[in-house]
């Protein structure tokens, strides 16, 4: 498929809502190796670099079909992405994403909003904090994608409003996909995720875990080791780098008093939060500003 993309102005444009969804965007791209990401070519609002990171107004679903790289959302670990993997953005989510330097890779999206949009991806098998699902190589999900370009730059409006039919058959095959992949979890992986997603809604505040294992009537010690076997890490570690990432976005983002970013993140002490922050990320708080504002003078 060709290299596509556009943005539309929805004030001018005759591209009403139909089937509970309005596109607002979509492209196809095959970003090279060794090239900076993403382009900078973008409408406002859409721009972003690695440091700062992103958030939209809109829904995304972004598929790579080629190349690896990573994504981040919302306090999550890094993610590798690979071939068959789609990722969803969420509106006012943080995020961040790019490909390997070494491999590129090839990128088809679109952005959109609408009723139907925010009913179907505020049922319980999407969330943020899952926003990666892996669907493979689907050739209706690349087909539907060729014809959804293809509507969006027609001149006929009656063709035009298939596109939004176009988008609902490519979010019923993520949605197919997601329940799929959770078929095949265990009940103890189930359990797990679900707790994730409780520790990632109270992430700035006191969590005490004995009480969310009550919640899911599940013991402590069974949690502690569940959760270690399925995320590779002991809940307090995923509790602290949740805090201590979200944190490092945060003195990113803005100029807060490091302390008042302590306290904000979840944090009782600021000495506590610089010398962890130190320990775990390899940087003084102060520092990660530092690296910014001397990035924007080599930018400028």
């Amino acid at each position: 498929m060709r290299i596509f993309k556009k943005y539309i102005d929805t004030n001018t444009e005759k591209n009403s809502e139909s089937f509970g969804v309005q596109i607002l965007n979509l492209g196809h791209n095959i970003h090279p190796p060794y090239r900076d990401y993403p382009e900078q070519n973008h409408p406002e609002g859409y721009n972003f670099n690695w440091i700062k990171g992103r958030y939209l107004k809109e829904y995304q679903l972004i598929y790579i079909s080629s190349g690896k790289g990573t994504f981040e959302a919302n306090g999550l670990p890094p993610q590798k992405i690979g071939p068959g993997n789609l990722f969803l953005l969420f509106p006012n989510i943080w995020h961040r994403f790019r490909p390997s330097q070494s491999t590129g890779w090839e990128e088809y999206w679109v952005g959109f909003t609408g009723d139907y949009a925010q009913y179907l991806l505020e049922q319980k098998c999407f969330s943020p904090e899952n926003p990666i699902i892996d669907i493979g190589f689907i050739p209706q999900f690349l087909d539907t994608f060729s014809n959804l370009i293809e509507t969006i730059e027609t001149d006929n409006l009656l063709l035009k409003k298939m596109a939004s039919f176009h988008l609902v058959n490519l979010l019923g095959i993520a949605y197919t996909s997601v329940l799929k992949n959770n078929s095949g979890l265990s009940h103890k992986q189930k359990i797990i995720y679900k707790m994730q997603n409780e520790i990632h809604k109270q992430w700035n505040k006191d969590i005490d875990f004995e009480v969310l294992c009550n919640q899911f009537k599940v013991s402590y010690s069974w949690f502690r080791k569940s959760f270690k076997e399925i995320l590779d890490t002991s809940p307090n570690q995923y509790l602290l780098m949740l805090r201590l990432r979200n944190a490092t976005r945060i003195i990113q983002e803005g100029n807060l008093p490091i302390s008042q970013v302590a306290f904000a993140c979840g944090f009782h002490s600021e000495y506590y939060f610089s010398r962890i922050f130190k320990k775990k990320m390899k940087l003084n708080p102060s520092d990660i500003r530092k690296t910014i504002n001397i990035k924007h003078l080599f930018l400028n």
